[in-house]
This record gives C-alpha cells, sequence and structure tokens, in this order.
C-alpha cells in the first residue's frame, strides 16, 4: 500500500470529521428545529447550531471547539499491515492538529502536561478488525468530553430515581435507558443521540455501547425487541421536557441505537454512550493497495445544508439586554432567568486548570467588574505571531462547582458563561456576590469564534492551549442568563420538572 496515499486519506478522514456533520444527523437536527415553539429559548438554541453547522461548513472549520478523544475502527483484509496503518494515523492526527482542526487534548494524566499533537498514551484510540472483503474499512467519531462525562453504565437490578426497580429483563433495560437521558439534562448539550450496550462486562459493555454510535440513524435494528426499544425511547424521551441545551422544549434526544450481547449469570450490565447534538462520526472504505479513499460513509439519503441564516437570537430585537464589561453589580441584579443578553468588551477564559489555579494564586489580570468564559479554544498563530481563534464555544460548567462561587467572590467576577448550568455552591454564591451564570450554546464554537473580535493576551500557557487564560475581545455574544443573583436557576427547575415526567414511565411496558 502507498501509505503516504493512505495517511492523506486519514487527514482527509479528520478534517471532514470535524467540520462537517453527517447528512442522518443534519436531517434530525432539521426535524427537531421544525418541531420546537417558535419564540422559545430552546428554539434561539437550535437557530444557533443550524448556523454553526453553515459556518462550520463555510469555513472548514471544527464544528465545536472540544474535538474529544478521536477513536477509529479499522477493519482490514488479512495481510494488510496494521502497524503502518497506525502510524500513518498519529501522523494525520499531528497534521490536523498543527493546521487547527483539531483541538490539543492529549493530556498526560499524572502531570496534567498536554502533548500539543493529540499524541500521547494510548491516543488516538484505534479499534482493528480482519474480515473476508478487499478493502479497509475506516470509521471516526470525535466525542467531545461534555457528552462523555454523561455516559453512564447501570448493573440491574437497581433501584432508579423517579423509576423504582429495575430488573433484569428488556423493561428494566428500558428504564435504564431512559434514566439515562434524564440524568444528562443539558450538561451533554442536548439534543444529543445514545448508543446502549447490554451485557458484558464494565468494558465491552461500554466499547459495544459506543459502537452503536456508528450505526446509520436510518437504519432498522434486525433484532424486532430491540427495535421497539429504540422507537419507544426516542418517541417517549421527548416527552421529558428538557429540551435543547436544557433550556426545556420539545427536542431532548434525536436518535437512539442499542446492541446486545452476552454476559455471565453474575453480571447485567446496561452501558449508555451519550453523544451531543454534534454528533461527529464519518467513514471511508480505502483501496488496500494505492491508500486512496474509495467511497465516503453516512451519504445516503438528503443533505441539508441550512443556507439559510438567521438571527443568532431568534428572539424579538427589544428582549435583548447589551452588557458592556466591565458589568456593575446593579446591572447584574437587574438580571433574571430568561433574560438574553449580549455581550461586548472583554472576557477571559478559565477551565479546570485556571480555577484551581485561581483558588490559590492571585488572577494575572484584573478580574473586578469582569466574565469568565468556561471555554477551550482552538487557537492558531499566524506567522507574525498573531493568536487567531478558529473555535470557541463553551465547555461544561459544573466541574467548576466546587471552585465557582468563591472565585467569584475573591476577585469580584460578576459573570460566568458556560454551559449545563452549576450547583448550589455557586447559586448562593451568585445571591450573596452579585453574580450571574450565562449559558451559552454548547457545540456553537463557529458562531461565537465569530463574535470574537480580538485576542488581546494570554496568560498561563504552561497549562496548555485549552486551558490557558485567553484575553478576548467580543462583540455581540450572545447568552442566556439560566442562574441569577436572586437564587432562581433554570437548571433545578428543568430538572425538577423533568424528574416529575420520567415518573410517568414507572410501569411496565416490555412484557
Amino acid at each position: 500500500m502507498d501509505i503516504q496515499k493512505f495517511q492523506e486519506s486519514m487527514f482527509k478522514l479528520v478534517v471532514e470529521t470535524s467540520t462537517k456533520l453527517p447528512k442522518d444527523v443534519r436531517r434530525a437536527v432539521k426535524a427537531a428545529k421544525e418541531k420546537e415553539n417558535a419564540g422559545t429559548r430552546a428554539a434561539m438554541s437550535l437557530a444557533t447550531i443550524t448556523n454553526n453547522i453553515k459556518m462550520a461548513d463555510e469555513q472548514v472549520s471544527p464544528i465545536c471547539q472540544d474535538t474529544g478523544l478521536p477513536t477509529f475502527k479499522i477493519k482490514t483484509p488479512v495481510g494488510v499491515n496494521q502497524l503502518e496503518i497506525k502510524e500513518a494515523i498519529k501522523n494525520a492526527i499531528v497534521l490536523a492538529t498543527k493546521e487547527g482542526k483539531l483541538r490539543p487534548n492529549s493530556v498526560d494524566s499524572l502531570t496534567g502536561e498536554n502533548s500539543g499533537d493529540n499524541l500521547g498514551a494510548g491516543l488516538p484510540v484505534m479499534k482493528f478488525d480482519q474480515w473476508e472483503k478487499d478493502y479497509i474499512d475506516v470509521r471516526l467519531i470525535l466525542k467531545g468530553g461534555g457528552c462523555e462525562n454523561k455516559n453512564i453504565q447501570y448493573s440491574l437490578p437497581c433501584e432508579l430515581e423517579g423509576l423504582g426497580r429495575a430488573g433484569r429483563d428488556l423493561d428494566g433495560i428500558r428504564k435504564c435507558i431512559m434514566h439515562s437521558v434524564y440524568q444528562a439534562q443539558g450538561q451533554g448539550c442536548s439534543a444529543g443521540f445514545i448508543g446502549v450496550g447490554i451485557g458484558g462486562d464494565r468494558s465491552s459493555g461500554y466499547d459495544l455501547a459506543k459502537e452503536q454510535l456508528f450505526r446509520s440513524l436510518d437504519d432498522v435494528n434486525p433484532n424486532e425487541d430491540l427495535a421497539r426499544l429504540e422507537e419507544y425511547v426516542l418517541e417517549n424521551a421527548n416527552k421529558l421536557g428538557i429540551g435543547t441545551m436544557g433550556f426545556g422544549g420539545e427536542a431532548t434526544l434525536l436518535g437512539c441505537k442499542v446492541g446486545v450481547m452476552n454476559r455471565i449469570p453474575a453480571s447485567f450490565y446496561v452501558s449508555v454512550a451519550y453523544n451531543c447534538w454534534a454528533f461527529r462520526r464519518m467513514g471511508v472504505s480505502v483501496n488496500p493497495e494505492t491508500g486512496e479513499i474509495n467511497e465516503w460513509m453516512y451519504q445516503d439519503g438528503e443533505f441539508i445544508d441550512f443556507a439559510e441564516k438567521e438571527t443568532a437570537a431568534s428572539v424579538e430585537e427589544e428582549e435583548i439586554i447589551t452588557l458592556q464589561a466591565p458589568i456593575t453589580e446593579e446591572q447584574i441584579r437587574g438580571l433574571k432567568v430568561g433574560d438574553v443578553v449580549r455581550i461586548n468588551g472583554m472576557m477571559y477564559t478559565g477551565r479546570d486548570a485556571i480555577h484551581k489555579y485561581l483558588s490559590d494564586h492571585d488572577s494575572p489580570v484584573d478580574l473586578n467588574g469582569q466574565i469568565i468564559y468556561h471555554c477551550g479554544p482552538v487557537m492558531l498563530k499566524d506567522k507574525d505571531g498573531v493568536w487567531h481563534v478558529k473555535a470557541a464555544g463553551p465547555t461544561t460548567s459544573i466541574r467548576e462547582e466546587p471552585y465557582q462561587g468563591d472565585i467569584m467572590k475573591k476577585f469580584g467576577i460578576r459573570a460566568v458563561i458556560g454551559k449545563g448550568g452549576m450547583g448550589p455552591k455557586t447559586l448562593a454564591a451568585l445571591a450573596e456576590h452579585g453574580g450571574v451564570y450565562l449559558n451559552a450554546i454548547g457545540g456553537a464554537a463557529q458562531y461565537y469564534a465569530d463574535c470574537i473580535k480580538s485576542v488581546e493576551g494570554v496568560d498561563l500557557m504552561q497549562f496548555g492551549i485549552p486551558e490557558a487564560m485567553w484575553h478576548l475581545r467580543v462583540e455581540g455574544f450572545t447568552a442566556v442568563v439560566t442562574m441569577d443573583s436572586h437564587g432562581n436557576s433554570l437548571h433545578a427547575d428543568v430538572d425538577k420538572s423533568s424528574l416529575e415526567k420520567l415518573a410517568q414511565f414507572k410501569e411496565p411496558v416490555f412484557k
């Protein structure tokens, strides 16, 4: 095989997966958008999402800044050198990272050091199988950390909040899957997709669950019981009212695929792999002699290009509140849950490493009245040494719960932007200090990158590009108040109402 040509093919696969959603996912997003109620915060979110998809298409830039942990599934004819394939894929990953198509996401688990090129022990993940066919089948999924953190595994029998006892049968499996959607709320960038693995052990069960995410959304499960289960979950999960980004609404789940394998008598696992709306998976068949792509996978059906751009907010202009940073406590106290804000001025990125650092050190910049953005952007430096933002959507905020309230009070921070909401400790601090939590649209990395007009500086680069503190000047950055300074939390409200709705699915369905 021409290994250089194969490497070029793998680079094309990585770029296509990162920047362009497959046809079946586009159709699912379009269907969700059409059934959402106009003028709602969920409709606003879906308008931003479709704008973002279009922008990623046009700019060939990452749909979401969290390009995840690349996972390849590779089937090769007998006799193909898998060691050469591994090396070529690694080289393609390095090049894609260098060109800003992937964010450097590989971090040493002991030292915290970022490799800078997405390589490292065990990365990227490559799973090989041999088969009788005469071509190489390579499939790739880029699954970000926000949705990966909402994966969940159940051991039957068990007791489930809102649903009661789940036994070792199809109905117990049904309850587990419904609960998995409830527990994700908006933190995994709903509306999302789930792959479910029934059986196996703890590790093979999760592998089976993620494998289901490689299936086309349009296929029909050959197992009649599982086909009925998939249809049931897809219909009824959308009755939970969690909605896009957890704002409430009609679209909570866009796809459900279930696989089964044998188990040992003592163990009965149901493993769920959750994936956000930015469902980035592609595949190619490759000629084993030339290394060139024969065919792209997931190409059946209509291609939705979301050509008609909408206003990002999709709400009346007079409803939008403009904030100019730095922000006063008086301005913050005037905001309430549900308000849509448009931010101009400076904001500063801060993720896990920054929050831990600020809890023990002084800030490198004056944060009084300022905004912290939970974001790990994709950044590229030009030949003149100037940094440019290639993708910059929000990361999941709940990870910062142990630090957030204390840091806001310590430095006078007035607003935090992220996704998925935060917990009671932060909510109490917002009320005491006069702060607000703003929910940006998860995955909308191109839309928010377009709002960033310049990079004014960067601190703490020792933590790596995603974890550094970037100084960003923004215009027209739109987000929704979901936790205010009066003790109100939309996330807590949606969690409570969706739990009440979950209880309607307690009675047996599958005998």
